[in-house]
């Protein structure tokens, strides 16, 4: 299963200039997915990170790994968005191998390693060309919307 953009923002409440995920190229419910990034060198941040240098900041390399994972969750527990809300809770052992940089075509794979009622863990990378980017394990939880979650 594929998914566009379109598709994504029905389910995803991120926005420009924070939604960071173009594309779901692959998608195995309850098991893992795989989506895009393409990075373009007109993203807001680039002039300040850095300037003559500009390099995708680490954090929203794991924000659009989060962004990939509330997918599958979706598409592993399908939820009205008006109602759900994937919130991110955290991360653990981030490692951040090489810079991605404007002109990068970001490949993002997650693999659910764990779900306990409402909280899901998986691991997730970030890759180049087929070089690793970055690595972390990632968790979120599944709520109603407009309460926050507890963990």
């Amino acid at each position: 299963m594929e998914l566009d953009v379109e598709r994504i923002l029905r389910i995803l409440p991120h926005r420009s200039p924070f939604l960071l995920l173009d594309r779901v190229t692959e998608l195995s419910p309850r098991k893992s997915a795989r989506g895009l990034k393409c990075v373009t060198y007109n993203e807001p941040f680039f002039p300040g990170h850095f300037p003559g240098q500009p390099i995708f900041p680490s954090v929203l390399i794991v924000e659009s790994m989060s962004q990939l994972l509330a997918v599958l969750v979706y598409a592993s527990e399908p939820f009205d968005p008006g109602q759900k809300v994937l919130y991110f809770l955290g991360f653990d052992a981030a490692k951040f191998r090489r810079p991605v940089v404007p002109g990068d075509r970001m490949v993002l794979d997650v693999e659910i390693t764990q779900r306990r009622s409402n909280i899901w863990k998986a691991h997730a990378t970030a890759t180049v060309d087929g070089n690793l980017c970055a690595q972390a394990e990632l968790l979120a939880a599944l709520t109603d919307r407009g309460e926050l979650p507890s963990h």
